[in-house]
């Protein structure tokens, strides 16, 4: 089962309702060292992924109970099995069907009668974009699990990093921000933080204000966590949340004095949703502001520190109760 150096052999799944091409694919992919699992239609196919899912899938279109389209639509649409390639393996040569597998997020598409030695090429590059998606999704859990011993040090801030990515998703969507933004929102949420691994103990978990010297300390993690996170390609896009949520629309903020519309959204955003749960949870040094205080607090200082329609979005969604902080759930 495995191969050189103790690799194990990639695993391949072939779903066509044609008995014979499952036998063709089948035999090709063992002869050239894949691990081979073939499923009848794409109903049987989401088992098959469910149970134990594949470096890679060759999927037909037009099976019975649900087609390959569906099928890719389906895993494409799921963070646990987006990453898997699916290479869609079709009879049509009609343009609008070649268009249907583009836009369910086929990663590449192949013409039945097919040769073998181009098949055999784009299953071996797939596999290895897959591989390398493994690692780098790796690096992102080193990442998160960073993150989380930022928080473990304060018990005061016991999942404050969860609850400012969930406020913020919420806002996002509230005010039309589409699946990229709100993603940024989630793992920008998640991460907002990270910087403070750098940042001494002795002043980070300090009970009391902290001096000029020591909140200059503090301004630096911004910075940090965009340092941590740059090498990693596939965060780009959480960067400009992590490195401008302090900014200040009024230009105070730090650590670039951006001011207004200069800030992208999602810093915008996650500033507000930052300060909220920091506002409504208890320190050593203090009790919590109720929601309603929280949100006072807020408004007083819209159009200086936070973005004034964000503000009032957030009260909004406060009032219609679409933000539970009691729970700290998002309805």
């Amino acid at each position: 089962m495995n191969g050189p150096a103790g690799m194990r052999r990639p695993k391949v799944l072939v779903v066509d309702d044609d008995p014979g091409m499952l036998d063709v694919l089948g035999q090709f992919l063992r002869e050239n060292r894949y691990e081979v699992e073939l499923a009848h239609d794409g109903l049987e196919a989401l088992q098959k992924v469910r149970e134990a899912p594949p470096d890679l899938i060759l999927l037909d279109v037009v099976m019975p109970r649900m087609d390959g389209i569906e099928v890719c639509q389906t895993l494409k649409s799921q963070k646990s099995t987006r990453l898997i390639p699916i290479v869609i393996v079709t009879g049509l040569t009609d343009l609008e069907d070649k268009v249907r597998g583009i836009e369910a997020g086929a990663d590449d598409i192949l013409h039945k009668p097919f040769h073998f030695v181009e098949l055999g090429a784009r299953v071996r590059s797939l596999v290895k974009v897959k591989r390398l998606n493994e690692r780098l999704e790796d690096v992102e859990n080193v990442l998160f699990a960073l993150a989380n011993a930022v928080e473990a040090k304060d018990a005061y801030t016991e999942e404050h990093t969860e609850r400012v990515s969930r406020y913020a998703v919420a806002l996002g969507r509230k005010v039309g921000l589409d699946r990229d933004y709100t993603e940024a929102l989630c793992v920008g949420g998640m991460l907002h933080d990270v910087g403070k691994i750098g940042i001494p103990d002795h002043i980070l978990l300090k009970p009391g204000k902290l001096s000029d010297k020591e909140f200059e300390h503090i301004k630096a993690h911004p910075i940090i966590g965009e340092r941590i996170c740059r090498p990693l390609r596939s965060l780009t896009y959480v960067l400009p949340g992590i490195r401008y949520h302090h900014e200040r629309v009024d230009g105070r903020g730090y650590p670039d004095g951006l001011r207004g519309e200069e800030i992208p959204i999602e810093a915008r955003i996650l500033a507000i949703a930052d300060a909220f749960d920091a506002m409504t949870a208890d320190r050593p040094y203090r009790r919590g502001m109720s929601p309603k205080e929280a949100i006072e607090e807020l408004r007083r200082y819209a159009g200086k520190q936070w973005d004034r329609d964000l503000v009032e979005e957030l009260m909004g969604m406060l009032e219609r109760g679409e933000l539970d902080i009691r729970s700290r759930r998002i309805k």
